[in-house]
């Protein structure tokens, strides 16, 4: 596994189900540029059972999805072996962000959390995604479990890395504390 806390693993892209009979996969990828991926080199495993070397790239159905094959996966169970498998590389390997509006989600990570009149709310602990997007797994100040904001224009109008901070503009009731009974609650074990 990488040393995450000195140099961040940055996930490009997890590994989907096989595609065809020869080791081609179906890859879903977490930015803008499907070439870049080829251009980095082989990528590490998120499992940390070595790297994975692009050997062809062809575009998937989606705009965020890829097929590959990789070099030295030959079959269709060597390529379903590989599925979930996240693939990324060392932040200091990456290229550094030029535009304020662009980062990496591990940027994130540690970023104070306020809301619309700058007062401060909490702190990013983790970007997740269950399926229908992106979210932020952010810690209220105030103690108690954690709140999920979608990271979406509309909720998180402001992303400012180089201040450390995003604003959020939450829909009524997304940071109301738990009721007694609902899940979440302490009580509710």
């Amino acid at each position: 596994m990488p040393d995450r806390s000195s140099d961040p693993f940055i996930v490009l892209a997890r590994v989907g189900a096989p595609n065809g009979v020869r080791g081609a996969v179906r890859l879903k990828l977490f930015g803008d540029d499907p070439a870049s991926l080829v251009e980095y080199g082989p990528l590490q495993r998120s499992d940390g059972k070595g790297h994975l070397a692009i050997s062809a790239m062809r575009p998937g159905k989606t705009a965020d999805m890829v097929v590959v094959s990789f070099d030295g996966v030959t079959s269709r169970e060597a390529a379903a072996a590989l599925n979930g498998v996240e693939l990324g590389l060392s932040r200091s390997l990456l290229p550094d962000v030029e535009d304020d509006d662009d980062f990496y989600h591990a940027d994130l990570i540690g970023l104070e959390v306020r809301l619309g009149d700058h007062s401060r709310f909490g702190e990013i602990v983790q970007v997740a995604d269950y399926g229908a997007g992106d979210l932020l797994d952010v810690k209220p100040d105030r103690g108690g479990p954690s709140v999920l904001v979608p990271f979406t224009k509309a909720v998180v109008p402001e992303v400012n890395v180089r201040d450390g901070h995003v604003v959020i503009a939450p829909p009524a009731g997304l940071l109301d504390p738990p009721k007694a009974g609902q899940p979440g609650d302490a009580d509710d074990d």
